[in-house]
């Protein structure tokens, strides 16, 4: 053997290539990282009739996420308030109420915003629904708010239609307005607007 072959041999043993990504039609959920889709091994969501006090949010959260899986038009979603309330439980609960009578929906955890552009291309051609989960979202870098809008809002390419957004937050204004920039800016409305943009 040609001792540049064992070289290359060698090296291929030392780095194997990257495990194929999960069949996105065969699990009920999914962690995305911003580089790779793997499966959620421990996916065990609390069953939905255990939250008690939310009726109303559980029904209409079920509703959306039902219209999500059978392919008819649904809403992206924000689930706000005290930290401790059962957002993210609820979240789960309502995709795995859906899943009982489906399999036609999945729910996909996001970590980075910034990635989704990325997760969006391979879920689009799928013939499945996905909920992304966005869980105890908060502003600290005004360029994740940026991106974030422009994914709601729309850019030059639009969202798949398979997918929505599911996310919590602890507050319900995402974005807090500083006092700082609205004495630094040369038009104070402007900044103030451009920062609270993805709030409205």
């Amino acid at each position: 053997m040609d001792p540049l072959e064992r070289i290359a041999a060698a090296l291929e043993r030392l780095s194997p290539p990257p495990p194929a990504p999960p069949a996105l039609e065969a699990h009920t959920a999914y962690v995305w990282r911003g580089d790779a889709l793997r499966v959620a091994d421990r996916f065990a969501p609390l069953p939905l009739d255990l939250l008690i006090g939310v009726d109303r949010q559980k029904a209409i959260l079920v509703e959306n996420l039902a219209r999500l899986a059978r392919g008819a038009a649904a809403q992206d979603v924000l689930l706000w308030g005290a930290r401790g309330t059962g957002k993210s439980a609820l979240v789960k609960s309502a995709v795995a109420a859906v899943q009982t009578d489906s399999d036609a929906l999945a729910l996909i955890e996001v970590a980075t915003i910034d990635s989704l552009p990325r997760l969006f291309s391979m879920l689009a051609p799928v013939r499945r629904s996905f909920a992304l989960f966005i869980d105890d979202l908060g502003f600290d870098m005004p360029a994740d708010a940026r991106t974030l809008r422009s994914l709601l809002e729309g850019g030059a390419e639009a969202r798949p239609s398979n997918a929505r957004l599911l996310v919590t937050a602890n507050r319900r204004h995402l974005v807090p307005r500083d006092i700082a920039e609205q004495q630094s800016a040369i038009n104070p409305r402007d900044a103030a607007d451009d920062h609270l943009a993805l709030a409205d």
